[in-house]
Protein backbone atom coordinates (compact mmCIF):
# COMPACT_ATOMS: atom_id res chain seq x y z
CA UNK A 1 0.00 0.00 0.00
CA UNK A 2 2.79 2.42 0.89
CA UNK A 3 4.60 1.86 -2.42
CA UNK A 4 1.33 1.96 -4.38
CA UNK A 5 0.32 5.34 -2.95
CA UNK A 6 3.76 6.86 -3.49
CA UNK A 7 3.84 5.52 -7.05
CA UNK A 8 0.37 6.93 -7.73
CA UNK A 9 1.66 10.44 -7.03
CA UNK A 10 5.10 10.08 -8.65
CA UNK A 11 4.28 8.17 -11.87
CA UNK A 12 2.38 11.06 -13.53
CA UNK A 13 5.32 13.41 -12.88
CA UNK A 14 7.76 10.94 -14.42
CA UNK A 15 5.35 10.46 -17.30
CA UNK A 16 5.19 14.22 -17.87
CA UNK A 17 8.98 14.39 -18.15
CA UNK A 18 9.05 11.39 -20.50
CA UNK A 19 6.35 12.98 -22.69
CA UNK A 20 8.70 15.85 -23.52
CA UNK A 21 11.52 13.52 -24.61
CA UNK A 22 11.90 12.35 -28.24
CA UNK A 23 9.99 9.14 -28.86
CA UNK A 24 11.90 6.08 -30.10
CA UNK A 25 11.37 5.66 -33.86
CA UNK A 26 9.59 2.34 -33.45
CA UNK A 27 6.90 3.89 -31.26
CA UNK A 28 5.97 6.82 -33.49
CA UNK A 29 3.26 4.94 -35.39
CA UNK A 30 1.75 6.41 -38.52
CA UNK A 31 2.17 9.96 -37.27
CA UNK A 32 4.75 11.43 -34.85
CA UNK A 33 1.99 12.81 -32.60
CA UNK A 34 0.53 9.35 -32.05
CA UNK A 35 3.43 8.25 -29.87
CA UNK A 36 3.02 10.96 -27.25
CA UNK A 37 -0.78 10.66 -27.20
CA UNK A 38 -0.44 6.91 -26.75
CA UNK A 39 2.07 7.62 -23.99
CA UNK A 40 -0.54 9.75 -22.21
CA UNK A 41 -3.10 6.94 -22.38
CA UNK A 42 -0.53 4.43 -21.10
CA UNK A 43 0.64 6.51 -18.14
CA UNK A 44 -2.85 7.56 -17.04
CA UNK A 45 -3.99 3.96 -17.46
CA UNK A 46 -1.16 2.82 -15.21
CA UNK A 47 -2.10 5.41 -12.60
CA UNK A 48 -5.72 4.26 -12.75
CA UNK A 49 -4.56 0.66 -12.24
CA UNK A 50 -2.54 1.78 -9.21
CA UNK A 51 -5.52 3.53 -7.64
CA UNK A 52 -7.74 0.51 -8.27
CA UNK A 53 -5.09 -1.64 -6.57
CA UNK A 54 -5.14 0.83 -3.66
CA UNK A 55 -8.92 0.51 -3.46
CA UNK A 56 -8.75 -3.29 -3.52
CA UNK A 57 -6.06 -3.37 -0.83
CA UNK A 58 -7.77 -0.74 1.32
CA UNK A 59 -8.85 -2.05 4.73
CA UNK A 60 -12.58 -1.36 4.63
CA UNK A 61 -12.95 -2.53 8.22
CA UNK A 62 -10.99 0.56 9.35
CA UNK A 63 -11.70 3.34 6.80
CA UNK A 64 -11.04 6.07 9.37
CA UNK A 65 -7.42 4.98 9.76
CA UNK A 66 -4.73 6.46 7.52
CA UNK A 67 -3.41 3.71 5.24
CA UNK A 68 -0.50 3.40 2.84
CA UNK A 69 1.36 6.05 4.82
CA UNK A 70 4.78 7.46 4.01
CA UNK A 71 6.36 9.85 6.52
CA UNK A 72 9.81 11.19 5.66
CA UNK A 73 11.52 14.34 6.94
CA UNK A 74 11.91 16.82 4.09
CA UNK A 75 12.84 20.23 5.55
CA UNK A 76 13.78 19.56 9.20
CA UNK A 77 14.43 23.22 10.02
CA UNK A 78 10.78 24.04 9.30
CA UNK A 79 9.33 20.73 10.43
CA UNK A 80 8.00 19.96 6.94
CA UNK A 81 7.64 16.28 6.09
CA UNK A 82 6.72 14.23 3.04
CA UNK A 83 3.69 12.68 4.67
CA UNK A 84 1.26 10.69 2.52
CA UNK A 85 -1.79 8.64 3.47
CA UNK A 86 -5.39 7.89 2.50
CA UNK A 87 -8.58 7.16 4.38
CA UNK A 88 -12.25 6.78 3.47
CA UNK A 89 -12.52 10.48 2.62
CA UNK A 90 -9.59 10.70 0.21
CA UNK A 91 -9.68 7.27 -1.49
CA UNK A 92 -12.83 7.91 -3.61
CA UNK A 93 -11.42 11.25 -4.78
CA UNK A 94 -8.14 9.58 -5.69
CA UNK A 95 -9.92 6.99 -7.83
CA UNK A 96 -12.19 9.63 -9.41
CA UNK A 97 -9.17 11.74 -10.39
CA UNK A 98 -7.35 8.80 -11.96
CA UNK A 99 -10.48 7.65 -13.82
CA UNK A 100 -11.38 11.04 -15.30
CA UNK A 101 -7.78 11.75 -16.32
CA UNK A 102 -7.50 8.38 -18.07
CA UNK A 103 -10.80 8.92 -19.89
CA UNK A 104 -9.64 12.40 -20.97
CA UNK A 105 -6.35 10.96 -22.27
CA UNK A 106 -8.24 8.24 -24.14
CA UNK A 107 -10.65 10.77 -25.63
CA UNK A 108 -7.78 13.06 -26.65
CA UNK A 109 -5.98 10.22 -28.43
CA UNK A 110 -8.81 10.15 -30.96
CA UNK A 111 -9.93 13.78 -30.70
CA UNK A 112 -6.93 15.98 -29.93
CA UNK A 113 -7.98 19.61 -29.35
CA UNK A 114 -6.61 22.13 -31.81
CA UNK A 115 -3.50 23.86 -30.56
CA UNK A 116 0.26 23.52 -30.19
CA UNK A 117 2.32 20.34 -29.92
CA UNK A 118 0.66 17.29 -28.36
CA UNK A 119 3.84 16.81 -26.33
CA UNK A 120 3.10 19.86 -24.23
CA UNK A 121 -0.59 18.92 -24.00
CA UNK A 122 0.11 15.43 -22.64
CA UNK A 123 2.79 16.72 -20.24
CA UNK A 124 0.39 19.33 -18.84
CA UNK A 125 -2.37 16.75 -18.37
CA UNK A 126 0.03 14.52 -16.44
CA UNK A 127 1.32 17.37 -14.25
CA UNK A 128 -2.29 18.33 -13.55
CA UNK A 129 -3.04 14.75 -12.53
CA UNK A 130 0.01 14.56 -10.28
CA UNK A 131 -0.90 17.80 -8.48
CA UNK A 132 -4.49 16.75 -7.96
CA UNK A 133 -3.62 13.28 -6.70
CA UNK A 134 -1.05 14.77 -4.34
CA UNK A 135 -3.64 17.23 -2.97
CA UNK A 136 -5.81 14.29 -1.90
CA UNK A 137 -2.91 12.18 -0.57
CA UNK A 138 -0.61 14.55 1.34
CA UNK A 139 -0.94 15.03 5.10
CA UNK A 140 1.31 18.07 5.55
CA UNK A 141 -0.11 21.59 5.29
CA UNK A 142 2.83 22.96 3.28
CA UNK A 143 2.78 20.01 0.88
CA UNK A 144 -0.97 20.45 0.49
CA UNK A 145 -0.43 24.06 -0.52
CA UNK A 146 2.29 23.12 -3.02
CA UNK A 147 0.12 20.41 -4.56
CA UNK A 148 -2.87 22.77 -4.55
CA UNK A 149 -0.83 25.31 -6.52
CA UNK A 150 0.72 22.78 -8.89
CA UNK A 151 -2.54 22.34 -10.78
CA UNK A 152 -2.96 26.05 -11.58
CA UNK A 153 -0.21 26.41 -14.18
CA UNK A 154 -1.14 23.38 -16.35
CA UNK A 155 -4.82 24.35 -16.29
CA UNK A 156 -3.93 27.92 -17.24
CA UNK A 157 -2.01 26.72 -20.31
CA UNK A 158 -4.68 24.17 -21.26
CA UNK A 159 -7.21 27.01 -21.42
CA UNK A 160 -4.90 29.63 -22.95
CA UNK A 161 -3.32 27.44 -25.64
CA UNK A 162 -5.94 24.80 -26.47
CA UNK A 163 -9.10 26.69 -25.56
CA UNK A 164 -11.71 28.32 -27.74
CA UNK A 165 -12.92 31.86 -28.21
CA UNK A 166 -11.76 34.44 -25.63
CA UNK A 167 -9.40 31.87 -24.11
CA UNK A 168 -6.69 34.34 -23.07
CA UNK A 169 -9.06 36.43 -20.98
CA UNK A 170 -10.63 33.34 -19.41
CA UNK A 171 -7.21 31.87 -18.57
CA UNK A 172 -6.05 35.11 -16.93
CA UNK A 173 -9.22 35.36 -14.83
CA UNK A 174 -8.76 31.77 -13.72
CA UNK A 175 -5.14 32.20 -12.68
CA UNK A 176 -5.61 35.60 -11.00
CA UNK A 177 -8.63 34.56 -8.95
CA UNK A 178 -7.10 31.29 -7.79
CA UNK A 179 -3.66 32.74 -7.09
CA UNK A 180 -5.08 35.57 -5.01
CA UNK A 181 -7.16 33.08 -3.06
CA UNK A 182 -4.12 30.87 -2.58
CA UNK A 183 -2.03 33.71 -1.15
CA UNK A 184 -4.65 34.30 1.54
CA UNK A 185 -4.91 30.56 2.17
CA UNK A 186 -1.13 30.26 2.61
CA UNK A 187 -1.20 32.86 5.39
CA UNK A 188 -3.83 30.84 7.21
CA UNK A 189 -1.91 27.57 6.80
CA UNK A 190 1.27 29.18 8.14
CA UNK A 191 -0.66 30.61 11.07
CA UNK A 192 -1.94 27.16 12.01
CA UNK A 193 1.50 25.60 11.60
CA UNK A 194 3.23 28.21 13.73
CA UNK A 195 0.61 28.36 16.48
CA UNK A 196 0.01 24.61 16.48
CA UNK A 197 3.71 23.75 16.50
CA UNK A 198 3.48 21.41 13.51
CA UNK A 199 2.31 21.27 9.89
CA UNK A 200 1.25 17.64 10.20
CA UNK A 201 -2.47 17.33 9.50
CA UNK A 202 -2.91 14.12 11.45
CA UNK A 203 -1.30 15.54 14.60
CA UNK A 204 -3.29 18.77 14.31
CA UNK A 205 -6.54 16.86 13.72
CA UNK A 206 -5.84 14.67 16.76
CA UNK A 207 -5.52 17.81 18.91
CA UNK A 208 -8.90 18.92 17.47
CA UNK A 209 -8.06 22.59 17.87
CA UNK A 210 -6.99 22.36 21.52
CA UNK A 211 -3.63 23.96 20.74
CA UNK A 212 -5.16 26.92 18.90
CA UNK A 213 -6.90 29.85 20.56
CA UNK A 214 -10.37 30.86 19.45
CA UNK A 215 -9.11 34.02 17.75
CA UNK A 216 -6.41 32.03 15.94
CA UNK A 217 -9.02 29.61 14.69
CA UNK A 218 -11.26 32.43 13.48
CA UNK A 219 -8.45 34.06 11.49
CA UNK A 220 -7.27 30.73 10.10
CA UNK A 221 -10.76 29.66 9.00
CA UNK A 222 -11.39 33.02 7.36
CA UNK A 223 -8.07 32.97 5.48
CA UNK A 224 -7.99 29.30 4.49
CA UNK A 225 -11.71 29.21 3.83
CA UNK A 226 -11.44 32.13 1.40
CA UNK A 227 -8.79 30.34 -0.65
CA UNK A 228 -10.74 27.10 -0.64
CA UNK A 229 -14.00 28.88 -1.48
CA UNK A 230 -12.47 30.37 -4.63
CA UNK A 231 -11.59 26.90 -5.87
CA UNK A 232 -14.89 25.32 -4.74
CA UNK A 233 -16.31 27.73 -6.18
CA UNK A 234 -18.57 29.49 -3.68
CA UNK A 235 -20.77 32.45 -4.58
CA UNK A 236 -19.71 35.29 -4.94
CA UNK A 237 -16.14 34.07 -5.63
CA UNK A 238 -17.27 31.98 -8.59
CA UNK A 239 -17.13 34.48 -11.46
CA UNK A 240 -13.96 32.99 -12.96
CA UNK A 241 -15.65 29.63 -13.50
CA UNK A 242 -18.15 30.20 -16.36
CA UNK A 243 -15.53 31.91 -18.54
CA UNK A 244 -12.94 29.21 -17.83
CA UNK A 245 -15.36 26.40 -18.68
CA UNK A 246 -16.67 28.10 -21.80
CA UNK A 247 -13.18 28.72 -23.20
CA UNK A 248 -11.50 25.47 -22.08
CA UNK A 249 -11.15 22.47 -24.40
CA UNK A 250 -13.47 19.56 -23.66
CA UNK A 251 -10.99 17.61 -21.54
CA UNK A 252 -10.03 20.80 -19.70
CA UNK A 253 -13.66 21.36 -18.74
CA UNK A 254 -14.06 17.74 -17.66
CA UNK A 255 -11.02 17.90 -15.36
CA UNK A 256 -11.84 21.36 -14.06
CA UNK A 257 -15.39 20.42 -13.08
CA UNK A 258 -14.79 16.79 -12.22
CA UNK A 259 -11.61 17.11 -10.17
CA UNK A 260 -10.25 20.61 -9.50
CA UNK A 261 -13.40 21.97 -7.86
CA UNK A 262 -13.27 19.08 -5.39
CA UNK A 263 -9.93 20.26 -4.04
CA UNK A 264 -11.61 23.24 -2.41
CA UNK A 265 -14.39 21.32 -0.66
CA UNK A 266 -11.94 18.56 0.31
CA UNK A 267 -9.82 21.18 2.08
CA UNK A 268 -12.80 22.23 4.19
CA UNK A 269 -13.32 18.64 5.36
CA UNK A 270 -9.69 17.56 5.71
CA UNK A 271 -8.16 20.73 7.19
CA UNK A 272 -10.68 23.13 8.68
CA UNK A 273 -13.26 20.81 10.29
CA UNK A 274 -10.84 18.81 12.47
CA UNK A 275 -8.09 21.40 13.01
CA UNK A 276 -10.13 24.55 13.73
CA UNK A 277 -13.56 23.28 14.87
CA UNK A 278 -14.44 26.35 16.96
CA UNK A 279 -13.69 28.71 14.10
CA UNK A 280 -15.69 26.58 11.65
CA UNK A 281 -18.62 26.50 14.07
CA UNK A 282 -18.63 30.30 14.20
CA UNK A 283 -18.58 30.73 10.42
CA UNK A 284 -20.81 27.72 9.55
CA UNK A 285 -24.09 29.72 9.28
CA UNK A 286 -22.44 32.21 6.93
CA UNK A 287 -21.02 29.37 4.82
CA UNK A 288 -24.47 27.82 4.65
CA UNK A 289 -26.02 31.14 3.62
CA UNK A 290 -23.48 31.67 0.83
CA UNK A 291 -24.01 28.06 -0.26
CA UNK A 292 -27.77 28.49 -0.55
CA UNK A 293 -27.40 31.77 -2.44
CA UNK A 294 -25.09 29.91 -4.81
CA UNK A 295 -27.68 27.16 -5.31
CA UNK A 296 -30.44 29.63 -6.19
CA UNK A 297 -28.17 31.95 -8.19
CA UNK A 298 -26.64 29.13 -10.23
CA UNK A 299 -30.04 27.63 -10.99
CA UNK A 300 -31.58 30.98 -12.01
CA UNK A 301 -28.57 31.75 -14.23
CA UNK A 302 -28.97 28.35 -15.90
CA UNK A 303 -32.69 28.88 -16.38
CA UNK A 304 -32.03 32.28 -17.95
CA UNK A 305 -29.42 30.79 -20.31
CA UNK A 306 -31.69 27.88 -21.22
CA UNK A 307 -34.52 30.23 -22.23
CA UNK A 308 -32.49 33.11 -23.67
CA UNK A 309 -32.63 34.31 -27.24
CA UNK A 310 -29.21 34.29 -28.87
CA UNK A 311 -27.12 34.30 -25.68
CA UNK A 312 -27.64 30.81 -24.26
CA UNK A 313 -24.45 28.73 -24.45
CA UNK A 314 -24.85 25.10 -23.39
CA UNK A 315 -21.29 24.84 -22.10
CA UNK A 316 -21.72 28.00 -20.04
CA UNK A 317 -25.00 26.67 -18.69
CA UNK A 318 -23.31 23.49 -17.43
CA UNK A 319 -20.63 25.67 -15.82
CA UNK A 320 -23.23 27.68 -13.91
CA UNK A 321 -24.92 24.43 -12.88
CA UNK A 322 -21.67 23.54 -11.08
CA UNK A 323 -22.06 26.64 -8.91
CA UNK A 324 -25.42 25.31 -7.77
CA UNK A 325 -24.32 21.72 -7.30
CA UNK A 326 -21.22 22.68 -5.36
CA UNK A 327 -23.50 24.84 -3.22
CA UNK A 328 -25.10 21.62 -1.96
CA UNK A 329 -21.63 20.31 -1.08
CA UNK A 330 -20.86 23.45 0.91
CA UNK A 331 -24.28 23.36 2.59
CA UNK A 332 -23.67 19.78 3.70
CA UNK A 333 -20.31 20.76 5.18
CA UNK A 334 -21.85 23.78 6.91
CA UNK A 335 -24.30 21.58 8.85
CA UNK A 336 -21.30 20.17 10.80
CA UNK A 337 -23.16 16.86 11.10
CA UNK A 338 -22.03 13.43 9.91
CA UNK A 339 -25.15 13.22 7.72
CA UNK A 340 -24.51 16.54 5.99
CA UNK A 341 -20.77 16.01 5.54
CA UNK A 342 -21.27 12.49 4.18
CA UNK A 343 -23.79 13.98 1.78
CA UNK A 344 -21.24 16.61 0.75
CA UNK A 345 -18.59 13.96 0.05
CA UNK A 346 -21.10 11.86 -1.89
CA UNK A 347 -22.20 14.90 -3.89
CA UNK A 348 -18.55 15.61 -4.69
CA UNK A 349 -18.15 12.23 -6.37
CA UNK A 350 -21.56 12.38 -8.05
CA UNK A 351 -20.85 15.83 -9.47
CA UNK A 352 -17.51 14.64 -10.84
CA UNK A 353 -19.14 11.72 -12.65
CA UNK A 354 -22.23 13.51 -13.96
CA UNK A 355 -20.77 16.89 -14.86
CA UNK A 356 -17.73 15.21 -16.38
CA UNK A 357 -20.11 13.25 -18.62
CA UNK A 358 -22.09 16.41 -19.44
CA UNK A 359 -18.97 18.28 -20.57
CA UNK A 360 -17.90 15.31 -22.69
CA UNK A 361 -21.33 15.30 -24.35
CA UNK A 362 -21.44 19.06 -24.88
CA UNK A 363 -17.96 18.89 -26.38
CA UNK A 364 -19.12 16.19 -28.79
CA UNK A 365 -22.17 18.24 -29.78
CA UNK A 366 -19.99 21.30 -30.34
CA UNK A 367 -17.60 19.27 -32.50
CA UNK A 368 -20.50 18.14 -34.68
CA UNK A 369 -22.23 21.51 -35.02
CA UNK A 370 -19.33 23.90 -34.57
CA UNK A 371 -21.19 25.67 -31.76
CA UNK A 372 -22.71 25.13 -28.33
CA UNK A 373 -25.19 28.01 -28.73
CA UNK A 374 -28.60 26.79 -27.61
CA UNK A 375 -30.57 28.78 -30.17
CA UNK A 376 -28.51 27.26 -32.98
CA UNK A 377 -28.74 23.77 -31.52
CA UNK A 378 -32.51 24.03 -31.12
CA UNK A 379 -32.92 25.46 -34.61
CA UNK A 380 -32.83 23.78 -37.99
CA UNK A 381 -29.16 22.81 -37.76
CA UNK A 382 -29.17 20.87 -34.52
CA UNK A 383 -32.82 20.21 -33.72
CA UNK A 384 -34.27 16.83 -32.83
CA UNK A 385 -31.07 15.20 -31.65
CA UNK A 386 -33.16 12.15 -30.76
CA UNK A 387 -33.98 11.68 -34.44
CA UNK A 388 -30.57 12.60 -35.89
CA UNK A 389 -28.29 10.97 -33.30
CA UNK A 390 -30.48 8.95 -30.90
CA UNK A 391 -27.69 7.51 -28.77
CA UNK A 392 -26.07 10.93 -28.31
CA UNK A 393 -29.45 12.44 -27.48
CA UNK A 394 -30.24 9.62 -25.07
CA UNK A 395 -26.93 10.05 -23.25
CA UNK A 396 -27.47 13.81 -22.95
CA UNK A 397 -30.95 13.22 -21.53
CA UNK A 398 -29.55 10.64 -19.09
CA UNK A 399 -26.84 13.02 -17.87
CA UNK A 400 -29.38 15.84 -17.54
CA UNK A 401 -31.82 13.85 -15.40
CA UNK A 402 -28.90 12.55 -13.31
CA UNK A 403 -27.80 16.15 -12.77
CA UNK A 404 -31.25 17.24 -11.62
CA UNK A 405 -31.14 14.57 -8.89
CA UNK A 406 -33.43 11.82 -10.14
CA UNK A 407 -33.80 9.14 -7.43
CA UNK A 408 -31.88 6.01 -8.34
CA UNK A 409 -28.97 7.95 -9.83
CA UNK A 410 -25.88 9.34 -8.10
CA UNK A 411 -27.01 12.98 -8.08
CA UNK A 412 -29.89 12.28 -5.72
CA UNK A 413 -28.14 11.08 -2.56
CA UNK A 414 -25.68 13.90 -1.96
CA UNK A 415 -28.29 16.64 -2.26
CA UNK A 416 -30.82 14.73 -0.17
CA UNK A 417 -28.31 14.09 2.63
CA UNK A 418 -27.13 17.71 2.59
CA UNK A 419 -30.71 18.90 3.08
CA UNK A 420 -31.35 16.22 5.71
CA UNK A 421 -28.30 17.48 7.62
CA UNK A 422 -29.79 20.97 7.46
CA UNK A 423 -33.01 19.66 9.01
CA UNK A 424 -31.13 18.93 12.22
CA UNK A 425 -27.77 20.79 12.24
CA UNK A 426 -25.04 20.43 14.84
CA UNK A 427 -25.59 21.63 18.39
CA UNK A 428 -25.19 25.39 18.77
CA UNK A 429 -26.35 26.18 15.23
CA UNK A 430 -29.70 27.91 14.71
CA UNK A 431 -32.19 25.29 13.59
CA UNK A 432 -34.73 27.84 12.22
CA UNK A 433 -32.00 29.35 10.06
CA UNK A 434 -30.97 25.94 8.74
CA UNK A 435 -34.58 24.96 8.09
CA UNK A 436 -34.80 28.08 5.96
CA UNK A 437 -31.60 27.06 4.16
CA UNK A 438 -33.07 23.58 3.60
CA UNK A 439 -36.26 25.03 2.10
CA UNK A 440 -34.32 27.30 -0.23
CA UNK A 441 -32.07 24.42 -1.29
CA UNK A 442 -35.17 22.35 -2.00
CA UNK A 443 -36.49 25.17 -4.19
CA UNK A 444 -33.13 25.11 -5.97
CA UNK A 445 -33.70 21.46 -6.91
CA UNK A 446 -36.96 22.47 -8.58
CA UNK A 447 -35.16 25.16 -10.57
CA UNK A 448 -32.53 22.60 -11.56
CA UNK A 449 -35.22 20.29 -12.87
CA UNK A 450 -36.75 23.19 -14.79
CA UNK A 451 -33.64 24.25 -16.68
CA UNK A 452 -32.46 20.71 -17.37
CA UNK A 453 -35.84 19.79 -18.84
CA UNK A 454 -35.71 22.91 -21.01
CA UNK A 455 -32.28 21.83 -22.26
CA UNK A 456 -33.58 18.35 -23.10
CA UNK A 457 -36.58 19.80 -24.91
CA UNK A 458 -34.56 22.28 -26.96
CA UNK A 459 -31.50 20.21 -27.84
CA UNK A 460 -32.84 16.66 -27.94
CA UNK A 461 -36.43 17.22 -29.08
CA UNK A 462 -36.03 20.37 -31.16
CA UNK A 463 -38.08 22.52 -28.81
CA UNK A 464 -38.26 26.24 -29.66
CA UNK A 465 -37.02 25.43 -33.13
CA UNK A 466 -40.08 26.90 -34.85
CA UNK A 467 -39.85 30.03 -32.70
CA UNK A 468 -36.12 30.54 -33.14
CA UNK A 469 -35.81 29.88 -36.87
CA UNK A 470 -39.28 29.90 -38.29
CA UNK A 471 -38.94 26.24 -39.31
CA UNK A 472 -41.11 23.40 -38.13
CA UNK A 473 -38.98 20.90 -36.34
CA UNK A 474 -39.74 17.39 -35.13
CA UNK A 475 -37.68 14.37 -34.08
CA UNK A 476 -37.63 12.96 -37.56
CA UNK A 477 -36.87 16.22 -39.30
CA UNK A 478 -34.60 16.01 -42.28
CA UNK A 479 -31.45 18.09 -42.54
CA UNK A 480 -27.76 17.89 -42.10
CA UNK A 481 -26.73 14.45 -40.86
CA UNK A 482 -25.30 14.28 -37.35
CA UNK A 483 -22.81 11.56 -36.45
CA UNK A 484 -24.03 9.45 -33.57
CA UNK A 485 -21.83 8.22 -30.72
CA UNK A 486 -18.49 7.01 -32.01
CA UNK A 487 -16.66 3.98 -30.61
CA UNK A 488 -14.00 5.95 -28.75
CA UNK A 489 -16.66 8.25 -27.29
CA UNK A 490 -18.61 5.24 -26.07
CA UNK A 491 -15.45 3.86 -24.45
CA UNK A 492 -14.79 7.18 -22.67
CA UNK A 493 -18.36 7.75 -21.51
CA UNK A 494 -19.60 4.27 -20.55
CA UNK A 495 -17.68 4.11 -17.22
CA UNK A 496 -19.24 7.41 -16.13
CA UNK A 497 -22.74 6.20 -17.01
CA UNK A 498 -22.20 2.88 -15.22
CA UNK A 499 -20.80 4.49 -12.06
CA UNK A 500 -23.62 7.06 -11.98
CA UNK A 501 -26.14 4.23 -11.94
CA UNK A 502 -24.13 2.10 -9.52
CA UNK A 503 -23.65 4.93 -7.01
CA UNK A 504 -27.34 5.77 -7.24
CA UNK A 505 -28.49 2.19 -6.62
CA UNK A 506 -25.82 1.27 -4.06
CA UNK A 507 -24.86 4.42 -2.11
CA UNK A 508 -23.63 2.34 0.83
CA UNK A 509 -20.53 1.43 -1.16
CA UNK A 510 -19.33 5.03 -0.84
CA UNK A 511 -21.01 6.04 2.40
CA UNK A 512 -19.54 3.01 4.15
CA UNK A 513 -16.08 4.40 3.41
CA UNK A 514 -16.72 8.03 4.28
CA UNK A 515 -18.88 7.78 7.41
CA UNK A 516 -16.32 6.35 9.88
CA UNK A 517 -13.68 8.80 8.62
CA UNK A 518 -16.11 11.71 8.96
CA UNK A 519 -17.01 10.64 12.49
CA UNK A 520 -13.34 10.69 13.41
CA UNK A 521 -12.71 14.06 11.75
CA UNK A 522 -15.57 15.51 13.79
CA UNK A 523 -13.97 14.28 16.98
CA UNK A 524 -16.29 11.34 17.42
CA UNK A 525 -19.46 13.43 17.39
Amino acid sequence: MQILLAATVVVPLLGAVAALLPAPPGLKGHHPDQAVLRHGVTVTGLVLALTIALAIGFDRAHPARMQGTTDISWIPALGIRIHLGIDGVSLPLLVLTALLTFLCALYSYFKMPEGPSPKAFVALILVLEAGTLASFAVLDLVLFFLAFETVLIPMYFLIARWGGEDRERAAWRFILYTLLGSVVMLLGLLLIGVKGGTFDMVALATDNGSGLSHSTQLIAVLAIGTGLAVKAPMWPLHSWLPDAHTAAPTVGSVLLAGVLLKMGTYGFVRILLPIAPDGVHTFAPYLAAFAVVGIIYGSLACLALARSGGKGDLKRLIAYSSVGHMGFVLLGIATLTPTGINGALFANIAHGLITGLLFFLVGAIKDRHGTSDLDTLSGATGAALYGRAPRLGGLLAFAAVASLGLPGLAGFWGEMLAMLGSFRPADGLSRPAYLTFMALAGFGTLLTAAYMLVVIRRVCMGGNGSQDTGLAVHPGASGTAVADVRTYELAAWTPLVALTVLAGLWPAALLGLTDPAVQQLLGGN
